[in-house]
């Protein structure tokens, strides 16, 4: 097992030479021209020709293509990732600002994705072509076809519009008073467990009721994708010669399914969960713009918006760490339920 680990261990550099490779060979097509917008703040030192070009040549634009990466790779290992237009203030620092609003969200929505999704799939698996097995695929159907930011919207508009049950933002003028005037420590920077650590159980029912319709809306879909992965993989499994030696040994059916079944039929589900738990991330940059939410994913795309390429830059230089770090564990996770994966 920690030959395997190792092993992928060694490759994660090379992987992150190749992620740098691609990103900086995006913004080097853009071409100086464009990219000189986001080292001058304002625009009017950017009026005339000579000016631009003397601004070219001054931040080094006009340079060999591998000079410039190597001194722009320089830079982002330095911690240097360009000033943000949109953050006014570096690209780093407006993303670590940023980074726990996105964290809470991704994260409380990945619980319910996973415990609900992996649930029905058992459910739906161990009742083929019941009532219950095609109510759940119904659920997973509607969940699959419909496009996050079009149930967003739905969700938005019956339990605000009509309801006024879960408001939009992130919490209310009461409570963003308290946090910044009132006796209130960041400990976690996560406002739902700041806000018990802070004995602040008001704070705590504002925030939930802000969290309930970004949560549904990011994680219906994923409920769906992985209650489908989890089903079709029951079924394969249900179908093998040792499920039907367990059963003609007498063993009863929840015994099949809990100790024979269930463990091999989540293999692809762990498979899948790498690229999920990114997508999760990912789904943050709608539902913060259509719930007006503070966090990494409205930020990534005011920041497209607005051409600010450094911002986006730095954005997909976090997700693209997310991604690789989360295959990492789910390469550790897949070879502790399956053993035979540690040979390859």
């Amino acid at each position: 097992m920690l030959a395997f680990i190792i092993r992928r261990l060694l490759i994660l550099p090379i992987i992150l030479i190749g992620v740098t490779l691609l990103i900086f060979s995006m913004i080097w097509m853009l071409g100086p021209e464009r990219l000189i917008g986001t080292y001058v703040k304002s625009p009017e030192a950017l009026k005339s020709e000579k000016a631009v070009e003397r601004l070219i040549q001054k931040y080094g634009l006009d340079r060999p293509a591998p000079e410039m990466y190597v001194k722009w790779l320089g830079n982002v290992l330095k911690g240097d990732f360009g000033y943000s237009n949109v953050g006014r203030q570096g690209v780093l620092q407006s993303i670590m600002e940023l980074i726990p609003y996105t964290f809470e969200l991704a994260l409380y929505a990945l619980i319910p994705v996973v415990f609900v999704g992996i649930w029905l799939g058992v459910i739906a698996g161990s009742h083929q072509d019941k009532p219950l097995d095609h109510g759940i695929r119904i659920f997973a159907i509607i969940g699959w076809s419909l496009p996050d930011y079009v149930f967003g919207l739905l969700v938005l508009l019956v339990f605000y519009s009509y309801l006024k049950w879960f408001p939009p933002g992130f919490l209310s003028d009461a409570s963003m008073k308290v946090m910044r005037e009132g006796p209130w420590k960041d400990i976690t920077h996560f406002v739902t467990i700041d806000a018990i650590l802070n004995w602040r159980f008001d704070i705590l029912w504002d925030a939930i009721r802000h969290l309930i319709a970004p949560l549904l809306t990011l994680s219906y879909l994923w409920w769906a994708y992985i209650l489908r992965i989890t089903r079709s993989s029951m079924l394969e499994v249900l179908r093998k010669d040792y499920v039907r030696t367990a059963r003609a040994k007498g063993l009863s059916e929840k015994v099949v399914i809990n100790k024979h079944v269930k463990r091999n039929a989540l293999i692809p589900v762990a498979t899948v969960s790498g690229g999920m738990i990114v997508q999760l991330f990912a789904g943050t940059v709608i539902v913060e713009t259509i719930f007006a939410r503070p966090g990494l994913g409205r930020f990534t795309a005011t920041a497209a918006v607005t051409l600010d390429y450094f911002s986006v830059i730095g954005a997909a230089l976090f997700f693209s760490l997310i991604l690789i770090v989360t295959n990492l564990i789910v390469d550790i996770s897949y070879a502790l339920i399956d053993p035979r994966i540690r040979l390859s």
